[in-house]
């Protein structure tokens, strides 16, 4: 846990509600319980207290695009259609530069951070990844729209894309204060064991956020709900494929580690570490957060009552 959890967590909030990100009181108060600032706390333990705010803020930043602009009635056309104005932010605009849209407003904000305390190579990968994520939420809603439950092949593809993973682990070395190179950032050993990592950290949220989906408009973009189309299995089976698949993921990691470790890399070491620290940490929090816990006290209420 970081030790500046407790200042993080409240000057998080604080910058989210003077955004403009929240719609209202009761969306507010929602983020107040989840308390986000021990996500980042729990997954970015080594970071100082001002980059912990960074990354604490775009972990923040990305809920609350999910919650109140992709998640929503907002169609794929739409989504769309309000791209070029991210990535207008991510790739033309400076610091200070005025913008009209709340989210945008608050990216160019984080991406002026990300710039002062990283550097050039560090902020375009964070940028390239972003513009995917952002991308990758059209699909999303297309899928929402139409009611499709994508193919398991596509779902995985396009998973290490929404889940915005690769957007966090950009971060990792920026917090870690040890650049990666650009040729170590693109060795097949770094790309391999990224990939995996993201992996785990999605499917452990396609379990974690099951009950949280399910009840909302996103049930289709979810691994569990995948695999019971497309393979005819019982939730449960579903849950159990799913364990066993993160797990391989993990052995892949641990495989992946003494080549990258053989690297003598101070950098590759600390992001590698980094991973880790991000698929215990996101298990912990998600664990204990109200983001996903009220909603599975709610399904258990609602069996007992049946």
């Amino acid at each position: 846990m970081n030790p500046h959890v407790e200042a993080v967590n409240a000057e998080t909030l604080e910058w989210l509600v003077g955004s403009g990100m929240l719609n209202d009181d009761e969306m507010v108060e929602r983020y107040r319980q989840a308390k986000y600032g021990w996500l980042g706390a729990r997954t970015y333990p080594y970071a100082e207290q001002h980059l912990l705010r960074l990354v604490t803020d775009w972990c923040v930043w990305l809920f609350a695009f999910d919650d109140a602009f992709c998640e929503s009635e907002r169609r794929a056309a739409g989504m769309a259609r309000a791209l070029p104005q991210f990535y207008a932010v991510l790739e033309d605009l400076d610091a200070g530069c005025a913008v009209d849209d709340v989210f945008a407003k608050a990216l160019l904000e984080i991406k002026g951070r990300i710039a002062a305390h990283g550097d050039d190579e560090q902020l375009d990968r964070w940028r390239t990844v972003t513009k995917d994520y952002l991308f990758a939420q059209v699909w999303e809603a297309a899928n929402r729209e139409d009611e499709v439950v994508p193919s398991l092949e596509d779902y995985i593809f396009m998973r290490r894309r929404t889940g915005a993973m690769l957007t966090v682990f950009t971060l990792i070395d920026v917090a870690t204060g040890h650049p990666l190179s650009a040729d170590e950032w693109r060795h097949p050993g770094i790309r391999a064991i990224t990939e995996s990592a993201n992996d785990v950290v999605v499917w452990d949220n396609d379990l974690i956020s099951y009950a949280k989906e399910n009840d909302g408009g996103n049930s289709r973009n979810n691994l569990v709900n995948v695999l019971i189309r497309h393979r005819a299995y019982s939730r449960r089976q579903a849950m159990q494929e799913i364990v066993g698949m993160r797990d391989r993921a993990i052995a892949d990691m641990v495989a992946l580690r003494p080549s990258l470790e053989a690297l003598g890399s101070e950098a590759v070491r600390a992001y590698v570490r980094g991973l880790e620290f991000w698929i215990s940490g996101s298990v912990d929090y998600s664990m204990t957060s109200s983001r996903y816990t009220l909603a599975w006290q709610h399904q258990a209420r609602r069996a007992s009552e049946r």
